[in-house]
Order: structure tokens, then sequence, then C-alpha cells
């Protein structure tokens, strides 16, 4: 395989998906262990988490990422979870993917569309039938900050056919 090279600025934001192995539909119920994982990560590299949601075999993430090293902070997170979880379950093999996918936000507007595909996100896989209704992401996070409404997509009026990364 390939080195990939990934080419940050300091300073950037990036939108991130990370897949399970195989697709394997073990997050959601192991999400507190993402969670930990992402702490972890937090308190031993310098960045901020703008906006994220754990889908049963992937989540999307999008990182602040002061010194521009989103691929430490990756390895860090895969790391972590694939320890903690194997530890707990006794399970041997790969956890995840072995790359990531990403996306350099270029403006305000691809920042926007990134936060609103991740919020659908739930919708799209058939998880729930409004974004407020999952718990497994920053929707309410955005709601208390003014930036969605409650009913945010309730209507079906928008056809979201934006695909990041899957």
């Amino acid at each position: 395989m390939s080195k990939l090279i990934r080419h940050f600025l300091p300073g950037q934001s990036c939108f991130i998906t990370n897949v399970t192995a195989h697709r394997e539909p073990l997050l959601v119920q192991n999400a507190d262990l993402l969670g930990r994982a992402m702490r972890r990560a937090r308190d031993k590299f310098d960045f901020k988490i703008i906006a994220w949601v754990i889908i049963p075999d992937h989540f999307h993430i999008i990182l602040d990422v002061p010194n521009g090293d989103t691929s430490k902070i990756m390895q860090n997170i895969k790391l972590s979870f694939s320890g903690q979880y194997k530890s707990q379950t006794g399970r041997t093999g790969s956890i995840w993917q072995r790359r990531y996918w990403d996306h350099i936000i270029r403006s305000e507007e691809d920042m926007n569309r990134h936060i609103d595909y991740i919020h659908y996100n739930p919708v799209k896989h058939g998880l729930v039938d409004f974004p407020k209704e999952y718990r497994l992401s920053s929707f309410k996070k955005f709601y208390i900050a003014g930036q969605y409404n409650w009913n945010w997509m309730d209507d079906g009026s928008c056809i979201y056919d934006y695909e990041y990364g899957e």
C-alpha cells in the first residue's frame, strides 16, 4: 500500500470520516469508549472538536487543529479505542479500516454544509426520522447555541444529496 501524504496547514479545520473494519457495527454500543479515546487524544494534542456524529460503523468529526497534524490525532484515537475495546471484549484483529477520509474545510459555507451533513447523517442511514432524535451527535449543542431550529429537517423538504467520505 502506498504512503498517503496529507497536506494540512496550521489553523485549518478538517472534516474526517473514520470507518470500522468490514463496516462492523460496533461504535454505537461502544460510544463511551470512543468518547474516552477522543478525550485522551484532546489531552495529548491541541485540537478542538467542532461537530461530530457516531454511527454504528463509522464516525464523522470536524476538527479545528492549530498545528495541522490530524494524522497523529486520528492514529491516537484509533489506537486508544482499539486497545480499550480489545481489552473489554477479548477481540483480536483490526478494528478500523487502515485509512480515514479527510477534507480540508475551505470556507464558512463549506463548514456549514459539513456540519449539516454530520447532523443529517443518522437520518440518511435510517437510524432516526429527524436529527433531533439522535443522541450520539453534536446536534443538541448546535441547537442550544441557536444555530439550528429544534425542528430542523422535520418537514422533509430538504433533499440531502451530499456524499462525504463514505
